[in-house]
């Protein structure tokens, strides 16, 4: 599958051609409605064995296996995985904070580069991609789909994403995991500037709803490294007051509250089970998607 229409700033073609190379795989069983990659809780026809089980009446005598009734006189049925496509929901935080970015890139941009990547890598391969933006409300939502018109629809929303507006996050995802109707791979990318403690509620949310989530966290190197040289200004991005500091002399208080933060965001995303990736805005994005992609073929096909 090509790229067609315009050309798109956040996508490089030797990239996605690169990396299309590699399948995207749910981590969990998906539900479906054409035949696809990635395992289903149901059984059907694969050519993946999953296990025997004795013949009732009305099964198709074509899966019988004469080789167990000769060892054992009984009639046995072989089950198959059934294999489907997935629906990918792409979920972009566009709250005003993902418009810093000191690399020369802002956190939005990257956050461009990996949902394009995805939504083209999961169309190329049968799956339904669909696109939310968010704030603090829903910006803009497209449902999942699966045809190559589809994707442009998407890109051009990615096109022309603005960042602006409150954090409403944690709201916005309990919102999405009430009306995502059937079990889909969901994939935020947003900086998480939200309180860790409330975000496992709303990941616990997706989960029960059983979606396999995977969060993209996006910081920038300045705010992990708070290397400031002179007094500054520091400016709420979302509308809040700004505060006038010289870094010296908060720079311990602030590196302790940022390890404090990180600390429990990790044991929220694993006591939640979620797919998280920490990403500094200097980093690559083709090999942070390659690893990406590659983890998820080792850990594939959950039921």
């Amino acid at each position: 599958m090509s790229i067609s229409g315009p050309q798109r700033s956040f996508l490089d073609p030797q990239v996605l051609s690169r990396l299309s190379s590699i399948p995207l795989f749910s981590r969990r069983a998906m539900v479906g409605n054409v035949s696809g990659i990635h395992s289903s809780p149901h059984r059907g026809s694969s050519v993946e064995f999953a296990e025997y089980r004795k013949y009732v009446p009305g099964d198709d005598l074509r899966r019988l296996d004469w080789r167990a009734y000769g060892r054992s006189d009984r009639y046995y049925v072989k089950e198959f995985e059934a294999d489907t496509n997935l629906r990918c929901c792409l979920i972009l935080d566009t709250s005003g904070s993902m418009n810093f970015g000191s690399t020369g890139v802002t956190r939005l941009e990257y956050a461009r580069r990996i949902a394009g990547s995805l939504a083209h890598i999961a169309i190329r391969q049968g799956d339904a991609v669909g696109l939310t933006c968010i704030s603090d409300k829903l910006v803009r939502t497209i449902p999942p789909r699966r045809t190559p018109s589809h994707l442009r629809g998407i890109f051009d929303i990615l096109e022309h994403a603005e960042a602006g507006g409150d954090t409403r996050l944690v709201e916005r995802l309990h919102e999405l995991a009430e009306t995502i109707p059937q079990r889909a791979m969901v994939v935020l990318i947003s900086d998480l500037f939200v309180p860790p403690a409330e975000l496992r509620e709303a990941f616990d949310h997706l989960r029960f709803r059983k979606h396999d989530v995977v969060v993209f966290h996006l910081l920038d190197p300045l705010e992990l490294s708070f290397e400031f040289q002179r007094p500054m200004r520091f400016l709420d991005m979302e509308g809040g007051t700004s505060i006038f500091a010289e870094p010296n002399e908060i720079a311990d208080r602030y590196q302790k509250a940022l390890q404090a933060y990180l600390e429990e965001m990790k044991a929220v995303v694993l006591g939640s089970e979620v797919d998280y990736h920490r990403i500094r805005l200097d980093s690559d994005y083709e090999q942070v998607l390659q690893n990406f992609l590659a983890m998820r073929a080792r850990t594939k096909g959950a039921r």
